[in-house]
């Protein structure tokens, strides 16, 4: 297939027809607590809070003009009765049941779109114990062999559109951690990983899997988990042959979002940094799993990450050479789906004296990441319909270790992802970019 050009303005195909949303961990907190939430907004009762295509505005042209439109009202996205759910888990459970077992709505919100929850009921997932060692899966696929596995994915997919009057698909990850694993030669060009997959080497994780088909039947592929699956060389050679847009990784919720506020405000007042000490507790499926040291390293890897690159030690030595990173994750079953976020934070100002700062953030992921995987499939649709392959780094904005492109290095100032977003729909929309310069108010 041909790699095809970016359309803007009117040449973007509109968004016509049901979009699937095709989702590996169906039955997850994050999942359910997404499905439900978009049917209660569909229902109207429901705010999308959290949502920046439900929600967010775009400035347009000079602040004299006062244009400030919904994004929803700028771009051409799907609407959300438009989306219809599908995917595949290790367990059982319909939506409904799956809901009240993962404990993050309250028992009334889930019976208000009940009858809709329990009509969603996932396919047998793919599911190998070394790929995540805390969890046991039950309903999983009885194909052994990678290609025997990606053609039962293939099949799901054209079953379910057929039946249900599929316009388009976005498959977004929203299953647990896979333990950790380096990029080897395998992952390299295509023509080694499909090799790969023929011999079932056993560096093609499970996430790879549905990535693949997903990929390969022309469907845009989002990592919402730290593992390592689209972010390697054959994965983006294969996303720009088929003209398939991914993204990734790691939805950016509790902890990652407080440091992505809060050191680039560090930065800017050129306050230097001695130590930044996080540690969380939670007990959700996601903390069970992260129990085990080889997911918690994959986890750990896009936490750590984030300040390096913010804060650019090479480039301002005398304020963040020398920091003290360390982040921890501890299972603590009682807390549910609740986490508990600390931060100790040692900062220095004038003269080096010494200072702290202390967050406490009692957050609930599943709430953060619901309204991320919204906007990513609508965002991953319509870069689809604008002809738009391989990395988009626009959406960077919802990723703890966004993707980019070979040679540069990722941007995880929170800001500057918001701007280069709202930048990029400006450019696909034809609408004149945003540099906040604003002399021409004030120089004749």
């Amino acid at each position: 297939m041909k790699k095809e050009k970016i359309k803007k303005g009117s040449q973007i195909r509109p968004a016509k027809g049901k979009l699937g949303v095709l989702i590996p961990g169906l039955g997850g907190a994050v999942s359910t607590t997404f499905i439900a939430g978009v049917e209660a907004v569909r229902k109207n009762s429901a705010s999308p809070v959290g949502s920046l295509t439900q929600m967010g505005t775009i400035r347009l042209g000079k602040r004299t003009e006062k244009r400030i439109p919904k994004i929803k009202d700028f771009v051409n996205l799907a609407e959300l009765n438009d989306l219809t759910f599908y995917g595949w888990d290790i367990y059982e459970d319909n939506c409904y049941e799956a809901a009240l077992k993962a404990g993050v709505l309250e028992r009334d919100h889930i019976e208000r779109v009940r009858p809709f929850l329990e009509g969603i009921k996932p396919q047998k997932a793919i599911f190998k114990r070394e790929y995540v060692r805390n969890l046991e899966g039950h309903y999983i696929k009885s194909e052994q062999d990678h290609p025997e596995l990606i053609e039962a994915l293939k099949t799901d997919i054209e079953n379910f559109k057929k039946e249900n009057n599929i316009d388009r698909c976005v498959m977004i990850w929203c299953g647990s951690t896979e333990t950790y694993l380096n990029t080897s030669e395998v992952h390299q060009t295509i023509k080694k990983f499909e090799n790969g997959l023929e011999r079932n080497d056993p560096n093609i994780s499970p996430s790879m899997l549905y990535a693949y088909a997903a990929i390969t039947s022309g469907i845009p592929y989002i990592n919402g988990a730290p593992n390592l699956t689209v972010d390697i060389p054959a994965m983006v050679d294969l996303a720009n042959k088929y003209g398939v847009p991914i993204a990734g990784k790691d939805f950016k919720t509790g902890q990652t979002l407080m440091k992505t506020i809060v050191s680039p405000g560090l930065k800017a007042r050129l306050l230097g940094l001695s130590g930044w000490y996080s540690t969380n507790i939670l007990g959700n499926r996601d903390g069970m799993v992260l129990d085990d040291p080889g997911s918690f390293k994959t986890k750990e890897e896009s936490k750590l990450s984030v300040l390096e690159y913010i804060l650019q030690p090479d480039i301002y030595p005398a304020l963040y050479n020398h920091f003290y990173h360390k982040v921890a994750i501890n299972y603590y079953p009682p807390r549910g789906d609740n986490k508990e976020g600390w931060d100790c934070i040692d900062i220095f100002g004038w003269l080096g004296y010494p200072m702290q700062i202390k967050i406490n953030f009692l957050c609930r992921d599943s709430i953060l990441a619901a309204p991320l995987v919204l906007d990513l499939v609508l965002f991953a649709d319509f870069a689809q319909r604008a002809g738009m392959s391989g990395i988009q780094e626009w959406l960077s904005f919802y990723f703890k270790s966004p993707m980019y492109a070979k040679g540069l290095y990722p941007e995880h100032d929170l800001f500057i992802q918001l701007a280069k977003l709202k930048n990029t729909l400006r450019y696909l929309m034809e609408e004149e970019q945003i540099t906040h310069l604003g002399i021409e108010y004030y120089v004749e």
